[in-house]
């Protein structure tokens, strides 16, 4: 049976009773008030209000059995006493432990069991700091630490198992390195490629199975790379080959810069 939306019950689901409470002196002052402000309320954010007015009481809640006390207190407790946090039950305890602690004490949650808090840390640290966590099970947070480590490492990751993760190492991993990723078999991965790459080394996506991939091809391959894509399968990728064809005949580049060369006549000599 479902509680009415005014009841003020603890975490056990029992209602709550301001009598007899080691707290009431508080209600004097406004800084206990039942529903809205108050440490024994299930509710995370009245949790949440009675540390932010009564910070001082916050050591002594830190083994508390609901977690949502424990984690609401280490916000305010005392520094020196939140390494122990660090091993607690609940991830959110864990996490909020971890935030005010020296910046050393997140490298103990790069293997985090709960991927929350790893995603979070990686989201904290930088450089090789993220090198452990390349090799994360999450494929979320591989795909956070290919946004933030350094360029240099995400050679590392181009054969990373998830599409997702690979697409950001396109998007950020030197170009000399992005020939190995031409003929991923994720398309998404290649259009980042598409976008990058020389476009001399375009030619073999000419003929990739992906419409979306050749579409874009048609924007950068060179010139005279453009004539074989007139018989595409697709009829949006030959009319987008005739657009651009139609924008040099008309005095246009096409994306590119075409150099026409003519002959030189010297000394009634002609060079080519």
């Amino acid at each position: 049976m479902a509680r009415k939306a005014d009841e003020a019950v603890d975490w056990k689901g029992q209602k709550l009773c301001c009598e007899g409470c080691v707290h009431r002196e508080l209600i004097r002052e406004d800084r206990c008030r039942k529903k809205h402000v108050c440490v024994q309320d299930r509710s995370p954010s009245r949790i949440q209000e009675f540390f932010k007015s009564n910070p001082g009481f916050a050591n002594e809640f830190l083994s508390h059995p609901y977690f949502e006390v424990r984690a609401a207190a280490a916000k305010y407790a005392d520094v020196f006493r939140l390494t122990a946090l660090l091993d607690d039950e609940d991830e959110s305890v864990r996490w909020n432990a971890a935030l005010r602690l020296p910046h050393r004490f997140l490298l103990r949650l790069r293997s985090d069991p709960h991927r929350e808090v790893r995603i979070r840390v990686a989201s904290h640290l930088e450089g090789e700091e993220l090198t452990p966590m390349m090799s994360d099970p999450d494929y979320f947070v591989r795909q956070v630490v290919a946004r933030r480590i350094g360029v240099p490492q995400l050679k590392s990751m181009i054969d990373d198992p998830d599409p997702e993760v690979r697409r950001v190492v396109a998007q950020r991993i030197s170009p000399e390195w992005l020939v190995e990723l031409i003929h991923d078999p994720d398309a998404s991965v290649c259009l980042e490629v598409v976008q990058r790459v020389p476009s001399a080394q375009l030619l073999p996506l000419r003929f990739h199975p992906s419409i979306r991939v050749r579409y874009e091809v048609v924007a950068r391959v060179p010139l005279d790379a453009l004539d074989v894509m007139r018989t595409d399968a697709d009829p949006i990728v030959r009319e987008r080959v005739e657009e651009r064809l139609a924008v040099v005949r008309d005095g246009g580049s096409g994306g590119c810069t075409v150099i026409q060369m003519h002959p030189v006549r010297s000394g009634g000599t002609t060079h080519d």
